[in-house]
C-alpha cells in the first residue's frame, strides 16, 4: 500500500527533475492540470523516474538495463528515466500500439518489442525477458515506487490552488490513481476516478472487493486497457474520499473535441476521459465545489480526424464551453 509518507519521499528524489505541473482555469471553479506538459508527454515521467532513482541510491541498476511492458506512455516514460542514469530499456508494446507512440521510444534510445495484442500479452513478454537476461523488471502502474512518484502531482496542484477539493484522474491500471489518493487522503481531497465502460478494471474491483480481469474494448484502450487494476488502487477505491465513475467512448471523444475547439488543447483519448466525467454528468460537482481535471497524456497524433468532427454540448455543472480558450 501507498502512503503519504511515500508520496513525501519521492517528491524529495524527483525534486528539479521533473516539471512542475501547471494549473489553468477552464470554467468557473475548474482548473486543468496540464500534465501533459510532463517529459515525455505524461505524468509518468514521475514515476519512472522514482523507481530508477530509488534503484540507483540502492547500486540496484544492472548492465541489462530496465525492461517494462507498456502501451506506450509508461515505456517512454522508463526509456526516458533509463537515459538519465545511462542504462538501456527495452520496452515491449502490443502490436497495435499507436506509431507516435513507438517512434518516440525509439528516438528516446528504447529497444521496442512488440508483443501480442494486449497489454497483459506484452507484459508476459517482459517477465520471459527479464528471466532470461537480469534486466530490472519496471511496471506501467503496479509497483509502489511508481505509483507514489505519479502522487507527486497532488501536492503541486494544491501548493498552486489550495482551494481545490476536488481532483479528476483516469484510471489505467491504477498507477496515478493510487499515488493521488494516497495522498488525498492527508489533505482532505477527494479523488474521482474516472474509467472508460468498457475499461473499467477498478470500477469491477470496487464491485467484486477484489482485483478482477475485465475485456479491454475502448477508444482509450492504448493508454487505459489494463485487465487488471493493482491491488494497491482497489484498496484505495474503497476509502470514503473516492468515487469511481464510467464513462462512454462517445463521451471521451466529445470531450476530446471540446479541448480542442474550445481550448486549443490536443490530448489523448485517456487524459479526455477525466473531463468527460464532469462533460457528461457522470459526476455531478456540488455548486461551491472546486474541481481540478489531470489531462494527464498528449501523445497522440493532432491530425486525428476524430478531432475534426463537432464536440457536443455537454452537461456537466462545470462543462459550459464558455471559458475563453487558453493561451
Amino acid at each position: 500500500m501507498v502512503d503519504g509518507d511515500e508520496v513525501t519521499a519521492a517528491a524529495a528524489r524527483i525534486a528539479g527533475q521533473v516539471r512542475p505541473v501547471v494549473l489553468a482555469p477552464a470554467a468557473e471553479r475548474l482548473w486543468f492540470a496540464l500534465e501533459f506538459l510532463q517529459h515525455t508527454g505524461t505524468f509518468k515521467a514521475r514515476g519512472a523516474l522514482n523507481f530508477t532513482a530509488a534503484h540507483r541510491e540502492a547500486g540496484a541498476l544492472p548492465e541489462a538495463g530496465i525492461a517494462i511492458a507498456s502501451g506506450g506512455n509508461a515505456g517512454l516514460a522508463c526509456a526516458w528515466a533509463a537515459g538519465r542514469v545511462g542504462v538501456p530499456a527495452t520496452v515491449f508494446v502490443p502490436e497495435n500500439a499507436p506509431r507516435v507512440k513507438v517512434e518516440r521510444l525509439r528516438a528516446l534510445g528504447a529497444t521496442v518489442r512488440p508483443a501480442g495484442r494486449e497489454y497483459a500479452e506484452a507484459a508476459e513478454a517482459a517477465r520471459s525477458f527479464v528471466a532470461e537476461t537480469g534486466a530490472l523488471a519496471s511496471h506501467a502502474y503496479d509497483h509502489p515506487l511508481i505509483a507514489a512518484g505519479a502522487g507527486t502531482l497532488l501536492p503541486e496542484i494544491l501548493a498552486a490552488r489550495p482551494s481545490v477539493r476536488t481532483v479528476v484522474v483516469a484510471v489505467g491500471g491504477g498507477g496515478l490513481f493510487a499515488g493521488v489518493a494516497a495522498a488525498a487522503a492527508e489533505h482532505g481531497v477527494r479523488v474521482v476516478a474516472v474509467e472508460p465502460e468498457h475499461c473499467r478494471a477498478l470500477n469491477a474491483a470496487l464491485a467484486a472487493g477484489e482485483p478482477v480481469d475485465v475485456t479491454v474494448d475502448s477508444v482509450a484502450a492504448d493508454a487505459l486497457g489494463a485487465r487488471r487494476v493493482s491491488a494497491t488502487a482497489a484498496g484505495f477505491v474503497r476509502q470514503p474520499h473516492v468515487t469511481s465513475v464510467l464513462v462512454t467512448d462517445d463521451a471521451i471523444l466529445a470531450s476530446r473535441r471540446r479541448l480542442w475547439e474550445d481550448h486549443r488543447l490536443v490530448v489523448e483519448p485517456g487524459a479526455a476521459t477525466a473531463l468527460a466525467a464532469l462533460d457528461s454528468g457522470a459526476y455531478p460537482t456540488g455548486p461551491d465545489e472546486e474541481v481540478c481535471v489531470v489531462l494527464c497524456g498528449a501523445n497522440t497524433d493532432p491530425a486525428d480526424p476524430d478531432l475534426q468532427r463537432p464536440a457536443a454540448p455537454p452537461r456537466g455543472a462545470h462543462g459550459t464551453g464558455t471559458a475563453p480558450a487558453l493561451s
